[in-house]
């Protein structure tokens, strides 16, 4: 029996050597996809120029990709349907350029990537994955959804033909520098499976997000900390409590969310206020920038709210939220009511 000092070396050794182990494994998956996503790109290379010249295209023809599929897989086992030598060759031709590859996203991620309308959307989509860290599993989320107001604005960008706004959000993705960057309308919470209830409140609401704060998270956007549910406020003997408090790390400031099952109020956005205030004077230390609020329900009047944040001068927000991801024809009336605002 060993001695307890001796037991936490152990420990401590243990530790380290796994940790080593998780690096190393990881590494060498990077390492192994990367070189996968290389071997597909240039596969596909061989295959348009093949097809592009004129004697081999008359001769195969359509059924190239049938005969390479068939002989392939007789060569090298599965892997090469004609399924996939098709999106093998559809990815060379939608990154004709091998250096615009990252080596951060999988063979996966391209399926996926070159789903993509255009140019223009993969480099935005392929942007927001490296920066954001997607999953393939998020990657479709977003995708499915638009990445709704970020993906509605390039969108916009795009049919207004304002170049140099397109280019910059293709090129570099979203990017977060002032408060309405990091703010959707709606929100997307089809992850906590309640689609058909109709009658859950506002607690129940919260602690299924709090439940589900992975892809609570993932939809909040990057950079997001979560600091507390139910944050108790005290103000002349009086108690408050903010719904969900986060602490945003490239904005440095705190974020309030209050969570609403029906229709937003004025008194909703007016409480909100005072929360921002109190963070503000209370809560905020040396370093830290105005408090963000979002006011989070699952309907709202456009009017109301327009008249009731005139003249507040704090970063608050009003959002909807919904349990579904929306449908292709919601997407389209929601982007024509984009273009018609202005």
């Amino acid at each position: 029996m060993g001695y307890p000092d001796n037991h936490s070396k152990y420990s401590n050794l243990k530790s380290e050597i796994s940790q080593l182990l998780k690096a190393g494994r990881e590494q060498a998956g990077r390492a192994v996809n990367s070189i996968l996503v290389q071997t597909y790109w240039h596969i596909g290379r061989h295959i348009v120029e093949f097809e592009q010249g004129g004697e081999a295209k008359s001769e195969y023809g359509a059924n190239l990709l049938d005969r390479l599929s068939l002989d392939l897989t007789m060569e090298f086992g599965k892997g090469f349907s004609r399924s996939n030598l098709f999106q093998i060759r559809t990815f060379y031709s939608k990154f004709q350029k091998v250096q615009t590859l990252s080596g951060q996203l999988s063979w996966s991620h391209y399926c996926e990537l070159i789903k993509a309308e255009n140019e223009l959307e993969i480099s935005f989509y392929t942007k927001q994955c490296e920066k954001e860290n997607w999953s393939v599993r998020e990657l479709k989320r977003q995708m499915k959804s638009m990445l709704l107001m970020k993906s509605m604005l390039f969108h916009r960008l795009a049919l207004s033909k304002a170049k140099e706004d397109i280019l910059h959000l293709s090129q570099k993705g979203a990017e977060l520098q002032q408060a309405k960057d990091l703010i959707k309308d709606p929100y997307v919470f089809e992850f906590l499976g309640l689609k058909n209830q109709t009658n859950y409140t506002e607690g129940e609401l919260e602690t299924e997000l709090i439940k589900n704060l992975q892809s609570f998270l993932l939809e909040l956007g990057k950079g997001f900390a979560f600091i507390g549910q139910q944050y108790r406020i005290s103000l002349a003997n009086r108690h408050f409590y903010v719904d969900l408090v986060f602490y945003h790390r490239i904005l440095k400031c705190f974020v309030l969310i209050d969570l609403k099952s029906g229709e937003i109020d004025h008194q909703d956005i007016g409480q909100m206020n005072l929360y921002l205030n109190y963070f503000r004077k209370e809560e905020n230390v040396e370093g830290d920038n105005p408090p963000i609020g979002i006011v989070l329900g699952a309907f709202k009047d456009h009017i109301l709210v327009e008249y009731a944040t005139e003249n507040i001068s704090n970063q608050l927000f009003v959002s909807k939220y919904q349990l579904y991801l929306p449908e292709k024809e919601e997407l389209a009336h929601e982007l024509e009511r984009l273009l018609t605002k202005d």
